[in-house]
C-alpha cells in the first residue's frame, strides 16, 4: 500500500470510561487531514466490570476473559458504526481500522501485555480491514511495548521549534522528547489514574473536575516523599508502567482534598524528575490527555518545569483524540511495513514494525 488513505483509529485508555474514535488521512509518514472524532462512553456496567478486572491483577493475568473481551469488542464496533453514520462516511472509504483494544495488564519485564479486543470479529462485523495487537512484536523482541505515540508526535511536530517535549497525561504519564532526528520516549509515572481512583473512592466522582478538590488541599510532603521513593524513577529509559504499579498506601488516612493535592504533586514531580533522563531541556512542553484539562496540574507543571507549558490544542492538535488518531496512523504504518517503535522509544533492539492484520470479507 502507498499513498494517502483514510484510516480510523480507536483508543480506550486506562480510565476505562469510554472509547475515542478518530479519522485521519495519512500515508503513515504525514497527516494531510483530520476527519471527525468523537468519544463514546462505555456502558456503565462494562466500565465497572473493567475497573474491577484491572484492580485484580491475578484475575487480569490468569482469568478467562472471553465474555468481557466480546463486550469490549461489541462496544467498540458500535462506536465505529455511530461515528461513520453520524459523519455520513461510507465505510468503503475507510482503508483500515487501528484497534488498540482495552489494556488490562502491562508487564514488560515479563514480556506480557494484554489488550482486550477481537480484531477478527471487528473486521467481520464492520466489513473493514482491522489491525490490532500493536504492542506484541515489540515486546517479543525485548522492547517495552510502550509508549507507541512518539512517531505520531514526531509527524505532527515537524514544524515546531525544538527541543520539544510532548507530555501525555492519561492514566499513566509518558513523555516524547524531540530534537532534530532524536526521538526519546518513556513513561514518567502515574498521571490521572491514581487521582481518579482517589476521587472515586472518597467522593464518588470519577475525576477531579478542573482540579477543584486538589486546589483546596495541602500537599503532605512526607507522603509525597514516600510515593517518590521508588526505584522506577532512577531507571534509565526506555521504560514503561502498568496502571497499578504504584500503590496509594502513602496517602491513606489523608483527607480527600489533601490526598488529591498530594497525588497531583506526585504526578508533577514525576514529570520534573523525567528531566534527569533527557539530553537537553525542552524549550516547550505540549500536554495531551485528560491532565491538560486540569488547571491545578497545568499550573504546577509550569512552576516545576520552569518552561512554557500548554495544551496541544494551542498548536492545533486535537488533544482529546490524539491517541485514537495515533492508532489510525500506526495502522497505516503497519500496512506499509514501517516501524511503530525505535530503540529510543521502547528499548527494542531495532526499529520494529508490528500489528496483526485481520482481513474483512468483501461483499461479492
Amino acid at each position: 500500500m502507498s499513498g494517502i488513505v483514510t484510516a480510523l483509529g480507536l483508543m480506550s485508555g486506562t480510565s476505562m470510561d469510554g472509547i475515542d474514535v478518530a479519522v485521519i488521512d495519512t500515508d503513515g509518514e504525514r497527516v494531510t487531514d483530520f476527519g471527525p472524532a468523537t468519544t463514546y462512553p462505555y456502558p456503565d456496567d462494562l466500565s465497572a466490570d473493567l475497573r474491577a478486572l484491572v484492580a485484580d491483577a491475578k484475575r487480569a493475568e490468569t482469568g478467562n476473559h472471553a465474555e468481557i473481551d466480546r463486550r469490549v469488542t461489541e462496544a467498540q464496533i458500535k462506536a465505529v458504526e455511530q461515528l461513520l453514520k453520524g459523519a455520513g462516511i461510507d465505510r468503503r472509504k475507510i482503508a483500515i481500522v487501528g484497534f488498540h483494544g482495552q489494556t488490562i495488564l502491562h508487564r514488560p519485564d515479563q514480556r506480557v501485555t494484554y489488550q482486550l479486543g477481537n480484531g477478527a470479529l471487528m473486521a467481520e462485523r464492520l466489513g473493514i480491514d482491522v489491525i490490532n495487537r500493536f504492542r506484541d512484536a515489540d515486546l517479543a523482541a525485548g522492547g517495552q511495548g510502550a509508549p507507541l505515540a512518539p512517531l505520531y508526535h514526531r509527524a505532527l511536530a515537524k514544524d515546531i521549534e525544538r527541543p520539544l517535549a510532548v507530555l501525555n497525561l492519561g492514566g499513566v504519564g509518558n513523555v516524547t522528547y524531540l530534537d532534530g532526528e532524536t526521538v526519546i520516549a518513556f513513561d514518567t509515572g502515574p498521571a490521572n489514574a491514581m487521582i481518579d481512583d482517589w476521587m472515586l473512592k472518597h467522593t464518588g466522582q470519577s475525576y477531579d473536575a478542573d482540579g477543584r478538590l486538589a486546589a483546596t488541599g495541602k500537599v503532605d510532603k512526607a507522603a509525597l516523599a514516600k510515593l517518590m521513593d521508588n526505584p522506577y524513577f532512577a531507571l534509565k529509559p526506555p521504560k514503561s508502567l502498568d496502571r497499578n504499579d504504584f500503590p496509594a498506601t502513602p496517602v491513606q488516612g489523608l483527607s480527600a482534598p489533601d490526598g488529591a493535592a498530594t497525588l497531583v504533586a506526585f504526578t508533577v514531580e514525576t514529570v520534573r524528575r523525567s528531566l534527569d533522563h533527557l539530553p537537553g531541556k525542552p524549550k516547550r512542553w505540549l500536554v495531551t490527555g485528560g491532565g491538560r484539562l486540569n488547571p491545578t496540574i497545568m499550573s504546577a507543571l509550569a512552576e516545576a518545569l520552569k518552561a512554557p507549558v500548554a495544551p496541544v490544542d494551542a498548536v492545533g492538535w486535537q488533544g482529546d483524540f490524539l491517541e485514537a488518531q495515533c492508532f489510525a496512523f500506526l495502522a497505516v504504518r503497519s500496512l506499509r511495513g514501517l516501524p511503530l517503535s525505535v530503540p529510543t522509544t521502547t528499548g527494542a533492539p531495532k526499529a520494529m514494525t508490528g500489528g496483526v492484520l485481520h482481513r474483512a470479507r468483501k461483499a461479492a
